[in-house]
Formats: C-alpha cells, sequence, structure tokens
C-alpha cells in the first residue's frame, strides 16, 4: 500500500459511528463492529484478508487546542494533517494512543488499541478544509485477525481519560511487581560519573546517598570492559573492567550492605567491533549506527535472543545484581523498515526477548527483581517486563524532566515511575537545585550528582525534599492527580489521597484553586523565581499557615482567616507552604 499519497486520508468509506467520532476503514476487506460500554465504545476491526489495514478515527475540531500521545515531548500543539510523516509505533516505541482536548482540559477523542505487542504506522491532524481533526491508522493484519479500539466518551479531564485507556490496554494487568526499592528514592552514576567509575568512587557516593535515605543504586554505563570515549564500539562482552572493578561481585555486596539495591546498566543489543563476542556475532547485526559507532543485533534470530538472555542472567547470577537497565531496546525498530510483515516480525521478535529474559531473571530474583526501562519504550505492552519507567534523558531540564515522566504515567497507573537523572550545576543557587528536585516530585527520584562535592547548603536541600518525597510519596505517587493541559507544560499539579494533597506551581503568575474544606494537610510548593503564589479559595476558612524555605527552614508560621477569593501568600522561591486548618 503506498502511503505517501495523502490525497486518500479524508476519502470516504465504510464508517462507523460512535457519538461524533467517526470510524472509517480506507481499504477493502475489513469489518467493523461497535460494543457500547458505559464510558466508552469499544470498536472491532476484523480484516477479512491479509494486508495493511488503513483506519481513520475523526471528529469536529470544536475547541480543541491541542493532542497529546506517548512520544509526544515537545510537540505539544495542533498539527496540520499535511505536516509530519507516518510514525512507527509498537511494543519498544511509544503505544497507539492519544488524545485531542479542549482549553479546558477535557478530552474530545481519546484513543487507544489493544494490540501492544504489534507494530503500527499512526499519523494525526487538522484538516484545513473541514475543520475536522482525524488520527489515521495504518497496521498489518492477516485474514481473519482483530484489533480492538477503544474511545472514551468525550468530556472527561484528559487524565482521567488516559488512565481509563491505560486500564483497558494489555499489560497492565499482568504488570511485573514492583518491590519497595524501586518506590524509593534512587542514586545513578550516569551524570554524576558518567564512565569515569569505579568501585571506590561509587561506594564513596553509595554511602552518602544511603544517608540522604536513597533505597537503590544504579551503576550505568562505564562498568563494563571497553568502555572508553569511542562511543559504543566495545560493546558485546559485558564483563566488568578489571581495573575499575577487580571484584565487582564483592563491590556490589559492599553497596547492599549499606542498604541499597544495585541495578547495573546494559544495552544488550548494541555489537561493538572491539568486542571479542563481535566475531561470532557480526552476521547477525547487519545495521550499523554511526554515531554510536556500532551495530544492533537483529531480535528475529533465534541465536540473537539466545545471546541476550545468558548475558543478562549471567551478570545478574555471577555478581548478585538485584536487576538490570535495559537501554537501546528501541534500536530494534531498525529491522522494521518496509513495514508490513517484517514490522510484525520485530514486534513478535521482541515479544519473544522479553519474555524469556523475564522468566530468566524472575527465576533468579523472583518478586525482588528490578528492571529499569526508559522512554520510548515505557508503554503499556512493557509493563510486564520491567518495573522502572524512567523519562528519556533530559540533563538539567526540569520543566522536560516533569513533563516526561507526566507522560509516562498518565499510560501507567500505580507504576513506578522514575525521572531521569537529576543533575544541577554545583555552583547554580539552591533555589535552582531545588526546582530539580521538585521536577520529580511525581516520579520516584533519581539524583545524579558528586553528592560528596555539594555545599552543606546543597546537600541539606537534597535530604530536606528527599524526606519530603517520603512523607508524601502516598499522595505523589499513588495519589489522584490533575496536571491540566498538556500542551502548558502541566504548569500546576496537585495530587491526593484521602485528605492529603501536594500542589506545586511550576508556571510562574498562577492561581492555585482550593477548597478547604476538603484537606487537613497542604503542602503547596512554589518552584517559580517568584516571592509568593496565589490562592483562589472556594469558600472561608482560617487556617495555620507553615512556611519553610528551599533548604527547610522555618520562615514563617502564620494563622489566617481567609475568606473567599484570591490571596497572595507569602513563599520563597522554591519554597514550601504548609496549610491545615486552625
Amino acid at each position: 500500500m503506498d502511503l505517501t499519497d495523502n490525497s486518500r486520508l479524508w476519502t470516504d468509506g465504510n464508517v462507523l459511528y460512535a457519538g461524533n467520532i467517526a470510524v472509517t476503514t480506507l481499504t477493502d476487506g475489513v469489518l467493523l463492529h461497535a460494543d457500547p460500554q458505559v464510558e466508552a465504545t469499544v470498536v472491532r476491526i476484523v480484516g477479512t484478508e491479509s494486508g495493511t489495514t488503513l483506519v481513520r478515527l475523526d471528529v469536529p475540531l470544536g475547541e480543541g487546542v491541542g493532542y497529546w500521545h506517548p512520544a509526544a515531548g515537545w510537540e505539544r500543539p495542533l498539527p496540520a494533517d499535511w505536516e509530519g510523516d507516518w510514525r512507527r509505533v509498537g511494543l519498544v516505541d511509544s503505544a497507539v494512543a492519544g488524545c485531542l482536548y479542549d482549553g479546558a482540559g477535557r478530552s474530545l477523542l481519546a484513543f487507544a488499541s489493544d494490540r501492544g505487542d504489534a507494530t503500527a504506522l499512526i499519523r494525526f491532524g487538522v484538516s484545513e478544509d473541514t475543520a475536522r481533526f482525524g488520527v489515521w491508522l495504518a497496521m498489518p493484519m492477516r485474514a481473519g485477525e482483530e484489533c480492538r479500539l477503544r474511545l472514551e466518551a468525550p468530556g472527561r479531564p484528559v487524565d482521567d481519560a488516559l488512565r481509563a485507556l491505560a486500564r483497558w490496554m494489555p499489560g497492565t494487568g499482568d504488570a511485573l511487581r514492583t518491590p519497595e526499592a524501586g518506590r524509593t528514592p534512587a542514586y545513578s552514576t550516569w551524570y554524576s560519573m558518567h564512565r569515569d567509575v569505579s568501585a571506590a568512587a561509587v561506594e564513596a557516593e553509595a554511602a552518602i546517598a544511603a544517608e540522604l535515605g536513597c533505597g537503590l543504586l544504579l551503576l550505568d554505563d562505564g562498568w563494563q570492559a571497553h568502555a572508553d570515549n569511542r562511543k559504543y564500539s566495545g560493546c558485546g562482552d559485558w564483563t566488568p573492567d578489571p581495573a575499575k572493578f577487580p571484584d565487582f561481585a564483592a563491590h556490589v555486596r559492599r553497596v547492599q550492605e549499606m542498604g541499597l539495591s544495585y541495578v547495573a546498566w546494559i544495552a544488550p543489543l548494541l555489537l561493538g567491533e572491539r568486542s571479542l563476542a563481535h566475531g561470532a556475532l557480526d552476521g547477525l547485526a547487519p545495521h550499523r549506527v554511526p554515531r554510536l559507532a556500532c551495530q544492533v543485533l537483529d531480535p528475529r534470530q533465534d541465536k540473537v535472543r539466545a545471546f541476550v538472555v545468558e548475558r543478562c542472567a549471567e551478570l545478574v547470577e555471577r555478581y548478585g545484581l538485584d536487576g538490570l537497565k535495559l537501554d537501546f531496546l528501541e534500536t530494534a525498530m531498525v529491522y522494521a523498515t518496509g513495514g508490513g510483515d517484517r514490522a510484525a516480525d520485530v514486534s513478535q521478535a521482541m515479544r519473544a526477548l522479553l519474555d524469556e529474559l523475564h522468566t530468566r531473571l524472575r527465576s533468579l530474583r523472583g518478586e525482588e527483581l528490578l528492571i529499569e526501562l526508559r522512554q520510548p519504550y515505557a508503554g503499556p505492552g512493557m509493563r510486564r517486563f520491567g518495573n522502572l519507567l524512567r523519562a528519556s534523558d533530559c540533563p538539567a531540564d526540569a520543566t522536560a524532566n516533569r513533563v516526561r515522566t507526566l507522560d509516562i504515567a498518565r499510560l501507567a497507573p500505580g507504576a513506578a515511575v522514575h525521572c531521569d537523572m537529576l543533575m544541577w550545576d554545583p555552583r547554580a543557587s539552591v533555589e535552582a537545585a531545588a526546582r530539580q528536585l521538585h521536577s520529580a516530585l511525581y516520579s520516584v527520584p533519581q539524583v545524579s550528582v558528586r553528592l560528596a562535592q555539594l555545599s552543606a547548603e546543597h546537600r541539606a536541600m537534597t535530604a530536606w525534599w528527599l524526606r519530603f518525597w517520603q512523607r508524601y510519596r502516598d499522595v505523589l505517587i499513588d495519589g489522584e492527580r490533575r496536571t491540566g493541559r498538556p500542551d502548558e507544560r502541566d504548569a500546576t499539579i496537585t495530587a491526593w489521597n484521602g485528605d492529603r494533597a501536594v500542589i506545586t506551581v511550576f508556571g510562574e503568575h498562577r492561581v492555585v484553586p482550593l477548597e478547604p474544606g476538603r484537606f487537613t494537610d497542604v503542602a503547596l510548593i512554589n518552584s517559580t523565581t517568584a516571592e509568593h503564589l496565589v490562592l483562589d479559595l472556594a469558600e472561608s476558612a482560617r487556617l495555620r499557615l507553615a512556611v519553610t524555605d528551599a533548604c527547610g527552614r522555618p520562615a514563617g508560621t502564620h494563622i489566617r482567616e481567609l475568606g473567599p477569593g484570591l490571596h497572595r501568600l507569602p513563599v520563597p522561591p522554591a519554597g514550601l507552604c504548609r496549610l491545615s486548618p486552625a
């Protein structure tokens, strides 16, 4: 099928309506069936012939202002239907899901597919001619094969609509259990040390991290032999560098004795020409990636899958690791070029590989196994293979970290979503450094600065906000959440659990609505450079205001009688105001 012909995007076809959402088949031999439910409609798409099935979902644009999808990144506006190109999504690269929303943050078209293991092509955009918003799915399907699409009823907040979709999508029900270590602050060596790691350096930082309340250490790239500045040309053997780690197993035990679980980085599909494994596997890695200076193993080969599983299992078993950080899994998609059966083969191969790896590692570590996955392969379909879902790299970009962790969390209710490793300039103000911690509050923080080199003030700030996170963890990562409009970069976030709430203001000049009778403990965080925050009270209240600065030092306690309406509260930049009934 020629998908480059954009003139067929808005052609007529067999159409089915779910409210004002039109589902149209643009290829022959496709049957549509609707199953209306209480808050959604599930549409079954059945192919009667083998080949690529092309389907369009479209609605009147109405008051639409933005479109969210799992791989949106900074791309939050409404695109035109002629912009961009088809995007390939699948098990290890995003997911088939999306949400068009209006200016109040309510969904207009929220959908997801149940084919989490399959690869599909997707595009979306606004028609200039008809003022309709369309989403197109091109899916390779065999005769008799079925795909189900869930269409949420419009009008729900974006967070609620996506949470409902996530709970319906495959993967959530059989998600890999997350042990306590995956739900505690972590220390990562990547930004703090990069490849300049050693047993002594890691252990020194681990000791401080444990004092600060961390329960997990992630040893990133650099521990393995041939890890130097020649990119990834040494990958493939996955043996410790004896100069850096003379006794890797003993080193792992020492860190674990400090109270930290230990996870090590591996990029199991990368094969470098300087590795000993290259000679035996060269023919199984035909695709070369110049920017990484290595090749990519083809997971469709039985020998490749066996190699990856054995290397990963050997690492965990021989050195006593608690788990692995699996990197660069999305590189497998290079073998899906051309679509059709080839794309399907890659998705099935990755599913087979991850199934085998999951079974083997669970036999070694049981319920305490830790597996980190990062964007873009942290979607619902991957939850049965990993339990630490991390934002993709965004060094020192607090806004990106906040946006990316929320993007993962929207389709991963109940999961341990981890931020990208937190780094900052130790010469910066303590308030600027605190805002990096704030960006991770609604996820599990991973700190990656040289703790031993931090000033006393920066270390006190880090300890304060990690303690705060532990105190409010049940609210921050287990509670209900409102994030507003994705195109506004989630400028104000409210999370609550029972009568406790945490509200963080990330955007300047934002007004925070509050129902004071609803909560007995509200933590109001000023993650801006302003000296105050503005509350909009729904009713009168007598409140106790306990204010602290960025390091948790008291900055005043007040009893205030506040009437309905706007109130300006003095809260220091990067500081906190706790509100409770007086």
